[in-house]
C-alpha cells in the first residue's frame, strides 16, 4: 500500500487564500491523484494542487502554511496535524517516485565536453557552439525568441493585432515560405528596421514597411530580407556569440539562457542590424516568386539607397498573388486598430 492509498479518504478543514489580495475562506481538503483537492462547503472543488510542488513556507510550526509556487500567491493554512503530517509524508513519497527524466544525457553530455576540453582546447568556443546549435530543438528556440520578443516590445511598443489581421500574416508567411512553415510573422509600431529575424522562426516586421508601398511585394521582400541574414548568421548563433562560452555551456546542458543575456542580444538586434547577403536575397525572392521591384523601391525610400540584386529573374513574369486586397488592406491597417 502507497502512502496516497492510506490518506486517500482523509479529509480536513483549513484556510485557503486564492491570491494575494483575496480574503481567506473556509475550505475542505482531500487528496486526489497525485494532487490535493480544495473544495468549498458543497463539495465543489476550487483547485488542484500538485503535492510534489507544494513548498510549506513554515516548517516545524502549526497551523502550517503551504503555498504552489514561488510566488506565494495562493496559500493554504491547515491546523489539522494528522492532514499536515500527511501531505508531508505522501509529497515526500510521491517526489521520490517521479522519473527524472535527461539525467543519463546530462552526464553523457557532461562526458563530452569534458573530453573535448581535454582534446582540444583552441577549438572548443566553435565546437561547442556548433554542437549546442544542432541539438537546441525547434520548440526551445521558439520559446527564446518569444522571450526576446518581449524585450524587443519594451522599445518599439507591444504587437498590433487584430484576428484578420493576423490571418493574414499567417497567410503572408505560408505564400513565402510554404504551407508547413513554422515561421510567424508580427508587426510591431516602431521597429528601427523594416524587419528582423529572431530564434525558432520569429520576423519582427516594422509597421512603416507596411506603408513604404502600396504592394504586397515590398512587404515581402523586407520580411525575405530578415530571412536572407540567418542564411547568413543563425540568430541563435549569434546570440551565444555575443554571449560567450559559459551562456552557451548552459544553454546546452540546461536549456536556459539567463534573462539578462536575452534583454540585452535583443537590444544589440535592433541596433546592430546584419545586412542581407545580396546574392542569397536574389535567390530567395526568386524562390519565393516575390519580383525585386516593389522592394527595392520601398528600401530606397526608407533608407535612401537602392539594394544591388542584379537582375530580376522574374521580371515581365506573372506571379503568384502575394495576399488577396482585403487581407492587404487589413494588413496595411493592423496599428490603427
Amino acid at each position: 500500500m502507497t502512502a496516497l492509498d492510506r490518506y486517500v479518504r482523509l479529509e480536513s478543514d483549513a484556510l485557503w487564500r486564492s491570491g494575494p489580495d483575496m480574503q481567506r475562506r473556509d475550505v475542505t481538503l482531500s487528496f486526489g491523484d497525485a494532487t490535493l483537492v480544495i473544495a468549498d462547503g458543497a463539495g465543489r472543488p476550487l483547485a488542484h494542487w500538485s503535492l510534489p510542488a507544494l513548498n510549506r513556507l513554515n516548517p516545524g510550526e502549526l497551523p502550517a502554511n503551504y503555498t504552489p509556487d514561488e510566488d506565494e500567491s495562493e496559500i493554504l493554512e491547515i491546523a489539522d496535524t494528522t492532514m499536515v503530517e500527511a501531505i508531508e509524508e505522501v509529497s515526500k513519497a510521491l517526489a521520490k517516485s517521479r522519473p527524472h527524466p535527461g539525467t543519463l544525457r546530462h552526464w553523457l553530455t557532461g562526458g563530452l565536453i569534458i573530453a573535448t576540453l581535454l582534446l582540444a582546447v583552441f577549438w572548443l568556443p566553435g565546437a561547442l557552439t556548433r554542437q549546442t546549435l544542432a541539438v537546441v530543438p525547434m520548440p526551445k528556440r521558439a520559446e527564446i525568441g518569444n522571450a526576446m520578443l518581449g524585450y524587443v516590445q519594451t522599445e518599439t511598443g507591444a504587437i498590433c493585432q487584430s484576428p484578420r489581421a493576423n490571418a493574414a500574416t499567417r497567410q503572408l508567411a505560408i505564400r513565402l515560405f510554404g504551407a508547413d512553415t513554422t515561421a510567424r510573422i508580427v508587426v510591431v509600431p516602431a521597429l528601427p528596421q523594416p524587419a528582423v529575424a529572431l530564434p525558432g522562426g520569429l520576423i519582427v516586421l516594422d509597421y512603416n514597411a507596411l506603408q513604404s508601398s502600396d504592394d504586397p511585394a515590398a512587404a515581402a521582400g523586407f520580411v525575405l530580407a530578415s530571412t536572407a541574414t540567418v542564411l547568413r548568421i543563425d540568430p541563435l548563433e549569434r546570440l551565444l556569440r555575443d554571449a560567450g562560452l559559459s551562456v552557451t555551456f548552459r544553454l546546452l546542458t540546461t536549456g536556459d539562457i539567463p534573462a539578462n543575456v536575452l534583454r540585452d542580444n535583443a537590444q544589440s538586434t535592433l541596433v546592430n542590424p546584419i545586412a542581407a547577403d545580396p546574392g542569397r536575397l536574389r535567390r530567395a525572392l526568386a524562390d519565393a516568386n516575390i519580383p525585386q521591384g516593389p522592394y527595392r523601391a520601398a528600401s530606397d525610400k526608407r533608407t535612401g539607397s537602392t539594394p544591388d540584386l542584379g537582375t530580376d529573374p522574374l521580371e515581365g513574369r506573372s506571379v503568384p498573388l502575394i495576399l488577396n486586397d482585403s487581407d492587404w488592406v487589413a494588413l496595411q491597417n493592423i496599428c490603427n486598430i
